[in-house]
């Protein structure tokens, strides 16, 4: 008997319900860098921000949520959050702040219209398939003809996140610190 890929049993779609919100919320509970161990960490990768019901709610309606699910289950997400919210989760004001002075090929990233990555995890049973890239482009299919950039941080600890990132096509384009972590910023063209 034939095994099933990866693609024959996990479904992209746009998160719209509280179900699929809240399933977001709890992927994000397990993959959280303050709920694993430094060498799970490590080996796995992790997620920093903590969103919350509200907070998913409103970034979904200025730009669409991406998830993977298999059997009705979230396995994978990839948020999306529009500039206009740099000031709805305090985690975050030092990496919005630290983009007005990015560059990008040489300009001010200000000068690009671009997104933000809000935040991308694929649950472990699902890791190493290709998941992460698929959820990344599925918003690319989406929004990528009103954005010319996606850009995100990436903690310089979470290595293996950083390698995929790359591989994908993310450029480093700044590091800096804030009181809790050292950062990578990384951006990834998606349109003209």
């Amino acid at each position: 008997m034939k095994k099933e890929s990866i693609s024959d049993v996990v479904v992209l779609e746009v998160a719209t319900t509280d179900l699929h919100f809240n399933q977001i919320l709890a992927l994000q509970k397990e993959n959280l860098y303050s709920s694993i161990s430094a060498a799970q960490q490590e080996q796995q990768g992790f997620v920093f921000a903590e969103h919350n019901l509200a907070l998913l709610k409103k970034m979904a309606e200025h730009l669409p949520q991406i998830i993977a699910t298999c059997n009705g289950q979230v396995v994978g997400y990839n948020l999306a959050m529009h500039v206009s919210l740099r000031n709805e989760l305090e985690s975050l004001i030092p990496m919005f702040n630290e983009f007005e002075r990015c560059r990008y090929q040489g300009e001010l990233l200000g000068s690009y219209t671009y997104m933000v990555g809000g935040q991308v995890c694929v649950h472990h049973d699902f890791r190493g398939q290709g998941l992460l890239n698929r959820l990344y482009q599925e918003t690319k299919n989406r929004v990528g003809n009103l954005y010319q950039l996606c850009v995100t941080e990436i903690s310089i600890r979470n290595i293996n996140s950083l390698k995929v990132h790359q591989r994908m096509g993310f450029e480093v384009i700044g590091t800096y610190s804030d009181e809790k972590e050292l950062w990578n910023v990384v951006a990834w063209k998606l349109g003209e």
